[in-house]
């Protein structure tokens, strides 16, 4: 007899899909998503495919998840069920580079550092910063991924002028267009962004890129109280040095820092680079290399051993409230806590080491979180080890969840995408 997931015919279920596609293989243990293996794996190669794949999946009665290269597919919520993991990786391609409009068409599955050579050759980047290493356009956009450079040229959703999806019925969506000023569609767009691949899948992009910068200076300065990092940060935000990212660094041993990107024309970067350096003070330094860990999360670890990923949003006026919160909530909780992030933007990323009791981590999000949203943001956990996860409310209250729900029902109504890895069971 035929295996059963669900009370779904698997070989049955396998033909279809390979019928669709053609590159359908059994799963194995490392295709598992945060824990939960599915049976198949499609690997389509193009976005007439993938509405085949889904579908298939969709006749079926398979639930999906989307992948790219498996970077942050542990974020999230466990997902109550996976039957068909869709890989994207064949769909890597730069479709279209219109160096003279500074614009870009990619597919999904392509990884950001190819999308940065390719378009690099013009002199251009997409101005979208890869703190996990390694994602691809569709990760980015599934997860709102963003670093240090959002203070300058914003985020995921701000670079996104048009989107290919397939909705779980097959049916394949576009919104927006090639030109930067056409806005046509642009709420699609913003609603597959950070969705968690729970609305539709992702195939396809084109974003705004911008021009490599002739020159590049970090100017970096250490701070010891919470109070002065607010100082700096608001410093360099309120004179007229323009930064392209700011960055708060607080790890559990060694210095804590204020970061500072200055990027233009050379001579407009010295300058910058030497008011910037009077602004954070005498022990201020300069650099044309990043200091360590720029950019990037403040965690390491996958798999079976990752780190607790937390990410903390505020009000930028209640960036020292946060770092002594979470401070004191950390030490109260006897746990070590490396805070990292776009200080500029109102941004911090949290890791907690693993091997921490879930007890204690379910002290220091509700401590910071209460934190959080008194400043008008709030506190996800974004990642963790499997007991973490299952005891502590990783999302926390969201305002709009009716609203987020009934755009669930309306884009997947038999909820085959991705089921319960998003905010409230969505």
């Amino acid at each position: 007899m035929a295996a059963l997931i669900a009370d779904v015919d698997v070989a049955a279920a396998r033909s279809a899909l390979g019928s669709a596609c053609g590159d359908v293989a059994d799963a194995i243990a490392a295709d598992s998503v945060d824990g939960r293996r599915p049976a198949l794996v499609a690997r389509p190669a193009t976005t007439a495919e993938v509405a085949e794949v889904l579908r298939a999946a969709a006749a079926h009665h398979l639930a999906v998840v989307a992948r790219g290269r498996g970077t942050k597919l542990s974020w999230g919520s466990p997902p109550e069920r996976v039957d068909l993991v869709v890989d994207l990786s064949r769909m890597s391609s730069v479709l279209d580079h219109a160096a003279g409009d500074l614009i870009t068409e990619v597919e999904a599955g392509t990884p950001l550092a190819d999308l940065q050579r390719t378009v690099a050759g013009a002199g251009q980047r997409l101005a979208l910063d890869d703190p996990a290493g390694g994602s691809t356009v569709g990760g980015a956009l599934a997860t709102n991924l963003s670093g240090p450079g959002r203070v300058g040229a914003g985020t995921a959703r701000d670079l996104l002028i048009g989107v290919t999806v397939v909705r779980a019925d097959g049916v394949v969506a576009k919104a927006g267009g090639r030109v930067v000023k056409n806005v046509a569609g642009y709420d699609l767009g913003k609603l597959v962004v950070g969705s968690y691949g729970t609305l539709a899948v992702v195939t396809g992009a084109v974003f705004r890129l911008h021009p490599l910068p002739a020159a590049r200076r970090y100017v970096t300065a250490e701070f010891d109280r919470p109070e002065d990092a607010q100082r700096l940060v608001q410093a360099v935000l309120h004179a007229q040095v323009v930064p392209a990212a700011v960055e708060v660094d607080r790890p559990v041993e060694g210095p804590a820092t204020v970061g500072v990107l200055l990027e233009g024309t050379g001579a407009g970067v010295e300058g910058r680079t030497a008011t910037a350096l009077g602004l954070l003070g005498a022990g201020a330094v300069d650099a044309e290399e990043p200091p360590p860990g720029w950019g990037t999360f403040p965690w390491t670890g996958s798999g079976e051993r990752r780190a607790t990923a937390l990410k903390a949003t505020f009000a930028l006026s209640g960036l020292a409230r946060v770092l002594a919160a979470a401070r004191t909530a950390a030490a109260d909780a006897g746990l070590h806590l490396h805070l990292r992030g776009s200080a500029g933007a109102g941004v911090l990323y949290g890791a907690v080491p693993l091997g921490a009791e879930a007890a204690a981590v379910g002290s220091l999000v509700a401590r910071l979180r209460a934190t959080c949203t008194e400043l008008g943001g709030a506190l996800v956990m974004l990642d963790g080890p499997a007991e973490v996860k299952a005891a502590v409310d990783g999302w926390g209250p969201v305002p709009a969840l009716d609203l987020m729900r009934r755009v669930k029902e309306r884009f997947d109504p038999e909820r085959r995408l991705a089921p319960g890895r998003f905010v409230g069971g969505i």
